[in-house]
This record gives C-alpha cells, sequence and structure tokens, in this order.
C-alpha cells in the first residue's frame, strides 16, 4: 500500500480549529523555518565584508537595516505569504508544483504517455471559471509555440537546479557562520585551525545521519528553532533599550535611498549581502504539503517575522555604539559575553536544524525530477511508514557532503559562501514570481494586467538583488552558476533521451493481429506463470516484446503489458491508480495495466505492487464478465467497445463495482477483502466457489494458477545511438551524455524494485 496518503485527496470541508492550527505552526518551525531564521548570523558580516564600511554617521548600519526590514517584508510576507502560498497543487509548493498547474490549465506539457483518462482523476480536475479575452491569448500564445513549452520546462528545471544548488551551499554557509562564534573567544591564529576542522566534523555528521531519517530526529528541530528565536528576540530588545532605543526609526525607507546616495557602487554590491536575510523564504512554499496554509501564515507572522526584525534592530543597535567593531562586524560581538556560549550552542543546533531541512528538500525535488523524466534513475529510501516524503538518497546524501566540504574547504570565510548563496536564492525567487504570473493568468483567471504587475513590483526587487549578486561572480558567485548549467544541462540531456526513447517505442510498436498470430504454428509455446511486461507505451504491443519472444520463442500463460507513467500531479489517490483493460479477446489472457502515479507519490513495494496487481485484474475480470452479462453482450470481446488500435478500452478499478447488471460508483470487490488474504486465495483456489458464469470462473481460475506458478519481470535493457547524419549536439546528447548517464545510475529493475531472481531483462537498441 501507499505511504501516508490521504492528506492530499482528503479535503475536509470544516477547517482547521485554532489549536489544530497552532500546534501546526508549532511544528512548522523546525521544518520551515530553520535556514530563514539563523540568516541573521551572517547577514550583517557579508554585507560589511568588503563593498561598504560602518562609519562615524551610522548613515551605512541605518540603510543596511531599513533595506532588511523592507525586504523582509516585501518578500517574504507580501508574496510568499499572501500570494505565492495560494498558488498550491492539491496542497502541494515548490517549482514543480507551480510547473504542473501550468501543464493542467495550459497544453505546454513535455511528458510523453498522456491520456485523456489521466484528465478524470479527482486530483487533476479543475474548476471551471470564464477565461477573459486576455486570458485565452495567453494560453493560445503558449500552447501554439513549441519553444515556450521548451522555454518553461528549461525555467523550472534552472529553478530546480538552483534548489539544489542551495542544498549544497545552506549547510557549509550556516554551520560555518555558526561556528565562527569561537573566533571571539579565541586568537586569530588558533582560529583559522579551528573553525573549517569543526564545520566540516559537523558536517560529516550530519549527513551521515542522514540514512536515519528526519522522523527520528524531527521531534527536536521545532524546540531548537523556538529556543533560537527567543534568544534573537531576547538579544534584539536587549540591544535595542540599553544601546539605541530609538533605533526603530531607521525603518523608515528614507534612509534606504540616503544610503544608496552616499555609497553609490558599493551600496549596490552591498545588496548581495542584504539578500541572505531572505534566505529559507522559498522553503514556506516548498515545504507546503507538509502544513497547511494557516500554520505557515501564523508562524510566519506571529513567531518569526517579529522574531527577525528585533535580531537585526539589536544587532544595529549595537553597532550604531560600537565603531571599533569595523573588522569583526558580526552576530556574536553583539551577544553579552556571560551568555555568548550558551547562544554558540544554541546556535550551531539551529544551524544544524536549517541545513537538515533543506537537505531534506533536496532530496524531495531530486524525487520529483526522476518521476517526471527529468533526472537519471538514483535509488530513493523511504526512511518513514507514517510521514508521507520522508526519503533518503544514498547518491546524492553522499556527492553532497563531499561538495559541501570541499566548498567549505576551498572558501573559507562567509563572504564567499554568502555570495554563492545569496545567487541561488535569488535565481529560484525569480523563477518562482515568473511562474506564478502565469498561474495568476491561466488558473486563476485574473487579468494579465494584474499578473503584470505582480511579475514587475517582486521581479524588479529580485532582478536588483539578483544583478548585485552577479557582480560577485569571481568572490563565490560562479559555483551556483555553474553548477546550474551542468545540472540543466544533465536534467534536459535526459529528458531528451527520454523523449526520443518514447517517440521510437510509439513508431515501432507491433500490432494487436501480431501478438494474437502468436501461437503453436509458429513454434510459440505458453508457459505457466504471470509476465509482466513494463513498457511506456498505452498502447500498442511494444517492440522489446518482438524481441523477447524472437530469442525465446514462450511467454507466459497470462501476459500483463505494464505501464507506469507520472501524470502532472502531486499525489493519485489510490483508488484511481489503475486502468486496466483487455489485449484481445478473453480466451487470449493478456491485459494492459496502466499505473499512475503523481510526482511526489511513493513507489510500492514489489511484493505489495505484484499482489495489488493480480487483485486488480481479479477485480477487472469481474467487473467486465458482469458487464456482458448486463449488456447481453456475448461476442466474448471487451464488452464491445475497443479504442482505435483495436484494444478493449480500460477501465478504472477501485471506483466502480457491481451488482448484478446495475454500475455504482464503490470500490470493486470479488470476495477478497484486501491484498493481506490474497496468498490465502491462492493457496486455497480450488476450494472457491466464484459466483459468475463458467467462462469468468475459468479465466479467473487461470489467473490464481498462474500467480501460483510465478511472475516474471520482462524489463527493457536499453542503448540509444543516434541517426547516420545527425547533428554534432545530438550526437554529444544521446552518444556521449545520455548513454554515459545511463551507464552509470541504476537501471530499471532498481526503480522498479524487482527482485533479480524474477528478472528478465531484454536489449534494444535505439536509433533515434
Amino acid at each position: 500500500m501507499d505511504l501516508g496518503q490521504g492528506k492530499c485527496w482528503s479535503n475536509n470541508p470544516k477547517k482547521d480549529s485554532w489549536r489544530v492550527t497552532l500546534a501546526l505552526a508549532y511544528q512548522s518551525l523546525g521544518v520551515v523555518y530553520g535556514d530563514l531564521s539563523i540568516s541573521p548570523l551572517y547577514v550583517y558580516r557579508s554585507t560589511f565584508a568588503e563593498d561598504i564600511h560602518h562609519s562615524e554617521t551610522n548613515e551605512e548600519i541605518f540603510g543596511v537595516l531599513s533595506f532588511v526590514f523592507w525586504t523582509l517584508t516585501l518578500v517574504p510576507l507580501f508574496k510568499y505569504v499572501f500570494i505565492v502560498l495560494r498558488a498550491d497543487d492539491n496542497g502541494e509548493g515548490g517549482t514543480f508544483a507551480l510547473y504542473s498547474l501550468i501543464c493542467r490549465h495550459a497544453k505546454v506539457s513535455l511528458l510523453p504517455s498522456t491520456q485523456v483518462a489521466d484528465e478524470e482523476l479527482s486530483t487533476y480536475k479543475l474548476e471551471p471559471k470564464p477565461e477573459t479575452k486576455g486570458n485565452s491569448k495567453v494560453k493560445m500564445v503558449l500552447e501554439n509555440h513549441k519553444f515556450l513549452h521548451i522555454a518553461l520546462l528549461l525555467l523550472a528545471l534552472l529553478g530546480t537546479c538552483m534548489v539544489i544548488g542551495d542544498g549544497l551551499l545552506t549547510p557549509a554557509t550556516s554551520v560555518f557562520s555558526a561556528v565562527s562564534g569561537l573566533e571571539l573567544s579565541m586568537s586569530k591564529d588558533h582560529h583559522q585551525y579551528a573553525v573549517v576542522p569543526i564545520t566540516c566534523f559537523i558536517l560529516v555528521c550530519l549527513f551521515a545521519l542522514q540514512h536515519y531519517g528526519t522522523h527520528r530526529i524531527g521531534s527536536y528541530f521545532a524546540p531548537i528553532v523556538f529556543t533560537w528565536l527567543l534568544t534573537i528576540s531576547a538579544l534584539g530588545l536587549y540591544n535595542v533599550f540599553k544601546w539605541n532605543p530609538h533605533i526603530y526609526r531607521a525603518l523608515s525607507p528614507d534612509y534606504m535611498f540616503t544610503f544608496l546616495k552616499k555609497t553609490r557602487k558599493g551600496g549596490w554590491m552591498s545588496l548581495g549581502g542584504i539578500l541572505l536575510c531572505i534566505t529559507g523564504s522559498e522553503a514556506m512554499f516548498a515545504d507546503l504539503g507538509h502544513f497547511s496554509y494557516a500554520a505557515i501564515q501564523t508562524a510566519f507572522t506571529f513567531m518569526v517575522y517579529p522574531a527577525l526584525i528585533l535580531a537585526y534592530m539589536g544587532q544595529a543597535a549595537y553597532l550604531s555604539q560600537h565603531h571599533d567593531m569595523i573588522q569583526r562586524i558580526g552576530f556574536y560581538v553583539s551577544v553579552p559575553e556571560s551568555v555568548r556560549w550558551p547562544v554558540l550552542v544554541v546556535a550551531i543546533l539551529a544551524s544544524v536544524v536549517g541545513s537538515q531541512a533543506i537537505i531534506s528538500g533536496t532530496f524531495s525535488i531530486i524525487n520529483q525530477s526522476q518521476s517526471l523524466g527529468c533526472f537519471p534513475r538514483v535509488k530513493v529510501i523511504h526512511t518513514s511508514e507514517k510521514i508521507h516524503g520522508q526519503i533518503y538518497i544514498p547518491e546524492i546524501n553522499w556527492l553532497l557532503m563531499i561538495l559541501c566540504i570541499a566548498v567549505t574547504i576551498g572558501f573559507r570565510d562567509v563572504k564567499h559562501l554568502g555570495n554563492a548563496s545569496g545567487l541561488a536564492v535569488m535565481a529560484v525567487m525569480m523563477v518562482t514570481t515568473c511562474l506564478t504570473s502565469l498561474v495568476i493568468i491561466l488558473c486563476w483567471h485574473k487579468p494579465p494586467l494584474l499578473a503584470m504587475c505582480f511579475f514587475l513590483f517582486f521581479g524588479s526587487i529580485e532582478l536588483l538583488y539578483f544583478s548585485a549578486s552577479v557582480t560577485k561572480f569571481r568572490d563565490g558567485a560562479w559555483l551556483p552558476i555553474l553548477l546550474a548549467l551542468f545540472l540543466v544541462t544533465v536534467m534536459f540531456t535526459w529528458h531528451y533521451a527520454t523523449i526520443k526513447k518514447y517517440e521510437y517505442d510509439l513508431h515501432n510498436k507491433l500490432s494487436l493481429e501480431w501478438l494474437l498470430a502468436l501461437g503453436p504454428s509458429l513454434g510459440i509455446a505458453r508457459v505457466p506463470g504471470i509476465g509482466l511486461v513494463f513498457t511506456e507505451l498505452t498502447s500498442g504491443i511494444p517492440a522489446n516484446f518482438s524481441r523477447f519472444v524472437t530469442n525465446l520463442p514462450a511467454f507466459h500463460r497470462v501476459l500483463v503489458f505494464v505501464c507506469i507513467k507520472y501524470v502532472p500531479v502531486p499525489f493519485v489517490p489510490p483508488v484511481e491508480r489503475y486502468l486496466v483493460g483487455r489485449v484481445g479477446p478473453a480466451s487470449h489472457r493478456s491485459y494492459r495495466c496502466i499505473v499512475r502515479y503523481g510526482y511526489r507519490d511513493v513507489h510500492q513495494d514489489v511484493d505489495s505492487f505484484e499482489n495489488e496487481l493480480v487483485t486488480k485484474l481479479m477485480d477487472f475480470i469481474h467487473y467486465d464478465w458482469s458487464s456482458k452479462s448486463g449488456n447481453d453482450d456475448h461476442d466474448g470481446d471487451c464488452n464491445g467497445s475497443r479504442s482505435r488500435s483495436g484494444e478493449c478500452r480500460l477501465a478504472v478499478i477501485g471506483t466502480v463495482s457491481f451488482s448484478g447488471s446495475n454500475l455504482e460508483p464503490s470500490s470493486v470487490s470479488d470476495g477478497i477483502s484486501s491484498v493481506a488474504s490474497l496468498n490465502d486465495v491462492v493457496e486455497s483456489d480450488r476450494r472457491i466457489r466464484f459466483s459468475g458464469g463458467d467462462e469468468e470462473q475459468e479465466e479467473l481460475r487461470d489467473l490464481l494458477e498462474a500467480r501460483q506458478a510465478g511472475t516474471a519481470f520482462i524489463v527493457g535493457h536499453s542503448q540509444m545511438r543516434v541517426k547516420c547524419g545527425s547533428s554534432f549536439l545530438k550526437r554529444a546528447a544521446i552518444d556521449f551524455g545520455y548513454n554515459f548517464l545511463r551507464r552509470n545510475c541504476r537501471g530499471a529493475d532498481v526503480a522498479l524494485k524487482v527482485p533479480p531472481a524474477s528478472l528478465l531483462e531484454v536489449g534494444m537498441v535505439y536509433v533515434v
């Protein structure tokens, strides 16, 4: 069975009570706001690192405080909390949620094997709203230009790559900034040899614990972040009242213009450090699926936002009265010496929590990318049977650890780490702004003028910060750009090759007549058991099955063509997951089963999948024969309904039932109450009295006998080559890029969790 399902499609009409909302808001502190809450550790230090200097007039520190206040107010509060969080996809947020929303409201998806039946999913259905003339014109332009489809996919991939880059940079930045508090208790000679090793040790421990899963230590996250927020709030109030009670005047936007007028180019370049105050804001949207909108809104508005403002005001108040700290500007200088060590411990713990949140988010977004055919196959381990989305990817985890340690050792200071992290953060926010503008038009059916205002207002703010970050290219900002270019190339190459492979299968599929002609006259035998032929096709006979029969002139008594496909929704309800139909007449014992998953769905274990598949086939057989009996249709084939390919139409098994000839919308049952009871049914199949006719009883008995004989998983093992005369780019993408990735990533059998003893691989060469 699927893990942790239910939240995404069981929309409770009753609103959560205020107690539930407060409880979720408290829990969200540890998961959502860990990264954002530790930003006071490094914002002022990165801002005053090189471009500007703290002077006796305090115009610089007041200007920076004003920028921080209005940036926190406009971007996380107004943009995310009040606007972007409403652009959820069935309760899910993030780059892929926005992309899937757009793909469902406009035909811009590049995903293969789309079906009209997918639009009937309860999580896919769209609310009917009248489209204005401007909305329909924008939609028509998007749908009619293929290059816009590619551009939209590249935009989504760019945002994804920057999130992955943030997963690399945030742990290094936050932990290094927290540990750097040791510099006030050590000499400079000792400090430079202590901070980097301690940071690397903490990072190694952090990544080494990932395989245990977030849920095992997650209960401690919220108290740590809550304690940290209380700590920085108390320190902020202490510094404000002790050093400068009138610091609130610096919140006026006038100080921003005074700051830019005085510092000019240096002030503009220092924005690359100021923008770090909103790092982690994207997590509010990305982690929306774990909490409610009201909970995230409440936590930020009434806890996180005031705590951050007080922390920055307190640091500014302290620095406004201490101009001898020019070379040592940072968070810890404003902490009283008597509490510096406890604050250091809490800061390190909070930085670990913030790092954990972004690492888990990186695992999640790579899993989503893989599900949509945009990332090479990797092994995904689900670390919790109760909490949905808790996953661990070993290859990515160790790769992130190595790169994170390399970045820490290579940069060795907060300035370079902050420059790199800042550019990644702003790139993700700009992608979110672009995609949200399209959601406003296509999904919310608002006037294009309103979407343009949203795009221009927030886009101009983010572009200002992004331009400042780009100027730091040689001082660390080159890393996320280089990483994003590499990852976008890898992901787009894999997606391009996946589409070409699907098109080859589509053009070379075999007809139903070819399958029906196979028999003893051609030397083809039927052997006991069930043969599951995995294919990406939703109709027709795949070419790899032809190659299988050519090399081994036999196939199983019960043949099932299984297509595991992903649809642009976060979740597919289990009762709507299976589409089942016949391939040929009932006497041939061949079926087609399409198993649909959302981009955040959890794959089943192979044993439960195999058992549930047989159960769905039994339900379909009973439903199909009952339908024929009710319609007095005894021609024996497909209840008289065939698709263009000559195959029988598919039925959603799990949402229909029968009582005689009357069909009702409930769950199909054939006397088997659950998947767990299937083995008992198989063992005692000779003692079952089936209630249907003779033909139905015979077909069900054949299926159970085949299940008892064993199941074979027939999976294609493909290699791709380009046609002679193809362009250099295509040859480089397929012959070198894709084939290299294919040889060095997990095989299809690992992704499908197929046991080696039941695996039959069929070699295929795709010439595209």
